[in-house]
C-alpha cells in the first residue's frame, strides 16, 4: 500500500525539530505506508529510522503504542527516541518521530541465507515481541514480512507501528492476505488472536509464498478459510512439527503472544531433542573408530601369521 502523503526528501536533506531542535540528515528512504514515509537518518554519528506523516493523529497513535511498550518493559532498550514537528521549506508543519534503526533482513531472506534451522528461534523471538506488546494493551495489527527485521544473530524487531491499535478497537491498518477477516476466520477487532493469525500466515509466506498467493487467487471470497491454509502446511516439511500450533493460532485458541510463545518454545525444544537423537553420539563415534582400528590391527597380525605359515 502506498501513501498519498507527498513529501520527497533527497539524500542530504536536513530535518530540524521545531521544539527540540534535533538535526537529522536524510540518508535514504526506507519505506512508505498508508500514513507516512520512513527514512534512514543520521545524527551525531548515530543512525535512526524517522517516520514523517501528514496527520499528527495517526502518528500519535503509533507513538502511544511505543510509549506503552517502553513503560511496560523499562529494562528493554526503547524503540522511541524523539518526537517533534518539522517546518518544511514550503512552510508546512508536519509531525515526525524517530526510533532506533535495526539493520537486518526479512525473516524469509534470513532463513534463505542462513538455513531453516534458524526458523524456530526467529519464530520464538517474534512471538516474545508480540507478547510484550499484547501485555502492554496493544495489538500490532499489520504483521507481515516487510514489518519485521532480523538482526545478525537472530534478534527480531518489529518496525513500522502504523497498524498498532489498542486492544478492543478496530484494526487500523492491515494487509489482506494476513488478515483473518479476509480468510473468514474472525472480525477485524483488535485482539491478540488477530496478530497470531497473521503470524500463522507469515509462516506460510516464508516457506511457500507462491502457493499462498495462488491459493488466494483461486478461492472465492466466501470459500476462504483456515482449512485451506492448513492444507498448505502438509506440503512444507519445515512447518510439519508446528501444524498443531498453527491450528490453534488460526482458531484463536491462544490467550496472547506470551502464551503462544510458551507453546512454540516447547515444540522447538522437542524438535531439537529429536534432531539430536538422530545424530550419532560422540562416544559412539569414538567406539566405532576404536573398533575399526582394532580390526585393522588384527587383520594385519593375521596376515603376518598367515605369511609365516606359508614359509
Amino acid at each position: 500500500m502506498t501513501t498519498s502523503f507527498k513529501l520527497p526528501l533527497k539524500k542530504g536533506s536536513v530535518i530540524v525539530g521545531k521544539w527540540k531542535q534535533g538535526h537529522y540528515r536524510v540518508e535514504k528512504l526506507l519505506g512508505e505506508g498508508a500514513n507516512g514515509k520512513v527514512y534512514l537518518v543520521s545524527r551525531d554519528w548515530q543512525t535512526y529510522a524517522l517516520k514523517i506523516g501528514a496527520s499528527s493523529i495517526d502518528l500519535q497513535s503509533e507513538i502511544n503504542a511505543l510509549k506503552a511498550l517502553a513503560a511496560a518493559y523499562p529494562s528493554r532498550t526503547p524503540y522511541l527516541k524523539d518526537v517533534d514537528d518539522w517546518i518544511t521549506p514550503q512552510g508546512k508543519e508536519v509531525p515526525f518521530y524517530t526510533m532506533r534503526y535495526v539493520k537486518g533482513l526479512t525473516m524469509a531472506d534470513y532463513v534463505a541465507q542462513h538455513g531453516a534451522e534458524w526458523f524456530p528461534l526467529l519464530g520464538l523471538n517474534l512471538l516474545k515481541n508480540l507478547g510484550e506488546l499484547h501485555r502492554a494493551g496493544w495489538v500490532f495489527g499489520d504483521l507481515k514480512l516487510e514489518n519485521i527485521i532480523v538482526g545478525q544473530y537472530g534478534d527480531v524487531d518489529l518496525i513500522d507501528f502504523g497498524g498498532a491499535t489498542p486492544v478492543g478497537k478496530g484494526v487500523k491498518q492491515f494487509t489482506e492476505i494476513y488478515d483473518r477477516g479476509y480468510w473468514n476466520e474472525g472480525s477485524r477487532s483488535s485482539d491478540a488472536a488477530y496478530d497470531l493469525f497473521s503470524f500463522g500466515v507469515l509462516c506460510l509466506q516464508i516457506f511457500a509464498p507462491r502457493k499462498l498467493a495462488q491459493l488466494s487467487k483461486e478461492l472465492l471470497p466466501q470459500t476462504r478459510s483456515a482449512e485451506q491454509l492448513l492444507a498448505l502446511v502438509d506440503g512444507i516439511p519445515e512447518l510439519a512439527p508446528y501444524k498443531g500450533w498453527l491450528e490453534k493460532a488460526f482458531g484463536g485458541q491462544f490467550t496472547d503472544g506470551r502464551d503462544a510463545a510458551s507453546a512454540w518454545r516447547l515444540l522447538a525444544h522437542r524438535r531439537k531433542t529429536v534432531v539430536k537423537s538422530k545424530t550419532t553420539p560422540k562416544w559412539l563415534k569414538v567406539m566405532i573408530a576404536v573398533s575399526i582400528i582394532s580390526l585393522c590391527i588384527s587383520a594385519s597380525l593375521y596376515a603376518l601369521d598367515y605369511t609365516g605359515l606359508l614359509r
